[in-house]
């Protein structure tokens, strides 16, 4: 009888977080490296937010709390569904959990049996597939190419639904390719999910506020009321508000829904860190100046980088509209030779050399689920960019 259980052999370890593993052991070992694989805002947590931790801890604030969250932060995503998204939600149909991975994690082991289906457009944030596997779920992908944006159209996400289907994750802007969908875009994909009554939408916000050029950030539930009984729109303060660490994600839909997830976290890990809702109630009432701030920031980064890895001989980069990634294409590379002798097969032997090679880490693209490609997170120094770009550049001014 085999010790470890058949569902884990079903899924793989992060490719995300093995790439910032081998950044960081490489620098370790004393190699320069410039790490691009972690998704992650290099600026820190704003000072109100971190105060309010700290007169949370001086106030005690330091005991168990309600599984899924302090009424107080449950009042304050309320209000924000309310204010940015015209979302009009109550505190018993808000969840609270240790990042937003553990809400769509919670929702999904709550609702998949075996043969349920969860479509999920790709490319795709690395842990969505493995989630539905480990749920018992089927993962169902449908492909938005570079040429069409990395957006999937609404003929193929109709072609996608079964009577099996339960699940549609859509993500905008997206992790990895940037791709963000217009109100327009998306209201042609609900028209199609308002003909599947059975399928439910779990809507990824995460990168809701980091969109650039005056682009205008719409949500499902938003852009057809009709869904509004049948959505779980989820986001957190992670990327809004450089508080990845502090590990608060949350997330609005039906009340049963939500029982039902709180059911899952009770018996899991209980309640987030009392400390770190404390903060996020202080992110999402408090002062919204940052966010403004830091999105300036990773535009002017976003330019710099598609204009230099679009000088790099056989990578073509589109200009994503949000988040803080690129997604370039690596097709020209295929079939050649690096300076120090590796042979360029397919994205993932690309990153590889171009890691060994020149220091440089990316994350491959089948880790995402299109090839060829590799991602580029710009959440780091323009210096740091532009170096990395130049390497980039040598790089494949060196393939033969």
């Amino acid at each position: 009888m085999a010790f470890l259980s058949d569902t884990l052999a079903r899924v793989k370890p992060s490719p995300t977080i093995a790439v910032t593993n081998k950044a960081r052991e490489l620098k370790e070992a004393g190699r320069d490296v410039i790490g691009l694989g972690a998704g992650e805002p290099d600026f820190d947590t704003p000072d109100n937010i971190k105060q309010a931790a700290i007169a949370a801890i001086e106030a005690g604030k330091t005991k168990y709390t309600a599984v899924d969250g302090i009424p107080e932060l449950k009042k304050a995503i309320c209000a924000k569904f309310a204010r940015e998204n015209g979302l009009s939600y109550t505190p018993a149909q808000i969840t609270v959990a240790s990042g937003g991975k553990q809400v769509l994690y919670n929702a999904l082991v709550a609702t998949l049996n075996p043969g349920d289906e969860v479509i999920i457009p790709a490319p795709y944030w690395v842990s969505y597939p493995d989630m539905v596997l480990l749920a018992g779920g089927t993962p169902v992908f449908v492909t938005g190419e570079m040429e069409a944006g990395y957006k999937i159209s609404p003929e193929a996400l109709e072609a996608a639904i079964t009577p099996k289907t339960k699940w549609f994750i859509f993500n905008s802007p997206s992790n990895p390719s940037g791709a963000a969908y217009s109100r327009e875009e998306l209201k042609a994909l609900t028209d199609v999910l308002m003909r599947h009554p059975q399928v439910w939408v779990m809507s990824d916000d995460m990168y809701e506020h980091l969109v650039f050029g005056g682009f205008e950030f719409t949500t499902p539930a938003q852009v057809e009321p009709g869904l509004y009984d049948r959505t779980l729109t989820c986001n957190g303060v992670s990327k809004a508000y450089a508080m990845t660490g502090w590990r608060i994600g949350y997330a609005g839909g039906p009340e049963a829904l939500i029982k039902a997830i709180g059911k899952v976290q009770s018996q899991s890990t209980s309640n987030p860190c009392s400390i770190s809702q404390y903060a996020a109630v202080e992110a999402l009432n408090g002062p919204q100046d940052y966010i403004a701030e830091s999105r300036v920031a990773f535009e002017r980064r976003r330019d710099l980088v598609v204009a230099a890895l679009n000088t790099c001989p056989g990578i073509s980069c589109p200009t994503p509209e949000g988040a803080f990634y690129v997604y370039p294409s690596i097709a020209g590379c295929l079939g050649k030779t690096s300076a120090g002798g590796a042979q360029i097969t397919d994205d993932e032997s690309f990153a590889t050399a171009l890691l060994e090679e020149t220091g440089v880490a990316v994350v491959f693209g089948a880790a995402f689920g299109l090839s060829p490609n590799f991602r580029i997170s710009y959440a780091t120094s323009d210096a740091a960019l532009t170096e990395a770009c130049a390497r980039i550049k040598a790089f494949c001014e060196g393939l033969k």
